[in-house]
């Protein structure tokens, strides 16, 4: 017997919303994310390489060229070229992290040279220069100059005695001989193969030899990295004082030679891309134009559209140009508009850190300052990455402005960055022979209105690289 089932169809229908990454869309996002120095050489680079794209040289030529060109050009482009970019739509396509970078100037016109990093000298031309002015035979100078070449941006030696006895068929002891001839040079410690041997070199120079310290590093340092001063007092027979005496001195002695020479790699700089200033009792909030600049449409290429047939080679590579420029300019005018709206609700929200200083620096995170614009969080993250405030209080990461935090008493947030400082402070004025412990600080917090738990203090205190009370104890 056959049975035959009855079928059923339906059917549903069901809305779903999916973001269509369009290249202009694309394109918006990662102008959003460029810091300043960024975004002017994405600009330098589509000026070499688009004709039709153009730089202003004022803001009364920019107004009065917009309304000009709103109002004249009519040529027929896809409107999708045209329309405004959304922010919200730019959730999580590209990775949030930018590297962090150093020295600053303010603008073209005002440039602040005390704070670009020099091309300085590196430990290699040092080394190289007190070489030469040995004047050694040229054979072992070339052994020399082999040993500094394997000697690292530290100081340390990256090399066998083995390696330079094949390569220059010499002995071991010719080698070592030269090794400790270049661990002569300055600065003291140079050419050691590791801190134990950096240490002694500087010790040996300045006359420590047969000494206290000199037994502390050859056979207890790493105990003495932990400071274990009574351990190590009862195993050689010496007092406690006496052991702190001999860290501190080694303490005053250089781990990492090289580490004051410039390194051979790229010097790197930022350039802020908010101005903050106070005039009268308003903080105005300027984003840097010297380094995002206004671009407009080169006349003379629109006008050539239309003296070609629509179907031309040349129509269609000025109309593409065309398009591509619109876009750009579209999406800096955006990124322009969107930093100014985060960093105006930011020093609105932070405005008695500008007044008073950082102990008034409040919690905050992306949502707050997305909920304040109305626009999503990973709009604002993007618009922070990576970028830059200069301010009245300095210059600023535009990220340091958002912090975690615990409660007060009055229920208001208190962020880490104040209850740290705070922290900072009691350490400083503590009685080293009896240095304050995690759970004493965090009951004078709270007596201070600061609701916080020892482990929150003792994460803090790791934070700012300040070592438990145990090993703040001097004796």
């Amino acid at each position: 017997m056959v049975s035959i089932m009855k079928m059923n169809f339906n059917l549903n229908l069901v809305q779903t919303q999916k973001l269509i990454m369009t290249p202009e869309l694309k394109q918006a996002i990662e102008i959003l994310q460029f810091n300043a120095l960024e975004l002017n050489e994405f600009i330098n680079e589509e000026l070499l390489n688009n004709p039709i794209l153009e730089r202003l040289t004022s803001e009364t030529e920019e107004e009065s060229h917009v309304d000009k060109q709103e109002q004249e050009f009519e040529y027929d482009l896809d409107k999708g070229d045209h329309k405004e970019v959304d922010w919200e739509d730019m959730i999580n396509y590209f990775d949030e992290s930018r590297p962090m970078m150093t020295t600053t100037y303010n603008t073209d016109s005002e440039i602040n040279y005390d704070n670009f990093v020099a091309d300085e000298e590196t430990l290699k031309d040092y080394l190289d220069l007190q070489l030469k002015l040995s004047k050694l035979e040229d054979d072992v100078v070339k052994i020399c100059e082999y040993i500094i070449e394997n000697i690292d941006d530290n100081g340390y030696l990256q090399m066998r005695n083995e390696e330079a006895v094949l390569i220059f068929n010499r002995s071991n002891d010719e080698i070592e001989q030269l090794v400790r001839f270049i661990q002569t040079f300055d600065p003291p410690g140079v050419g050691a193969r590791n801190i134990k041997e950096c240490l002694l070199i500087q010790m040996y120079q300045q006359g420590f030899e047969e000494s206290l310290e000199e037994l502390l590093v050859t056979n207890h340092l790493e105990e003495l990295s932990e400071k274990k001063f009574v351990q190590i007092a009862k195993k050689i027979g010496e007092t406690a004082e006496r052991i702190q005496q001999a860290y501190d001195y080694i303490k005053t002695l250089e781990p990492k030679p090289g580490r004051s020479f410039s390194s051979s790699r790229d010097v790197r700089y930022v350039i802020p891309d908010v101005y903050v200033e106070k005039v009268k009792d308003e903080y105005i909030v300027t984003v840097n134009e010297s380094a995002s600049p206004r671009l407009q449409i080169n006349g003379f290429y629109k006008s050539m559209l239309h003296q070609f047939n629509k179907d031309s080679m040349t129509n269609e590579y000025l109309s593409k140009n065309l398009q591509s420029a619109l876009r750009i300019i579209k999406s800096i005018e955006q990124r322009r508009n969107t930093i100014y709206r985060v960093c105006k609700a930011i020093i609105e929200y932070q405005v008695d850190f500008f007044e008073k200083g950082m102990l008034y620096l409040r919690p905050l995170n992306l949502k707050d300052i997305a909920d304040e614009i109305e626009v999503h969080e990973s709009t604002v993250s993007r618009a922070v990455n990576g970028k830059y405030m200069q301010c009245p209080n300095g210059l600023f990461e535009i990220k340091y402005f958002f912090q975690s935090g615990v409660k007060g008493a009055s229920g208001e947030g208190v962020s880490s960055e104040s209850v740290k400082s705070v922290m900072k402070d009691m350490i400083e004025k503590e009685n080293p022979k009896k240095p304050l412990s995690d759970q004493y600080i965090a009951d004078e917090l709270v007596k201070a209105g600061i609701n916080i738990s020892r482990r929150t203090v003792a994460k803090y205190r790791d934070e700012l690289n300040i070592p438990p009370s145990s090993k703040r104890k001097r004796f």
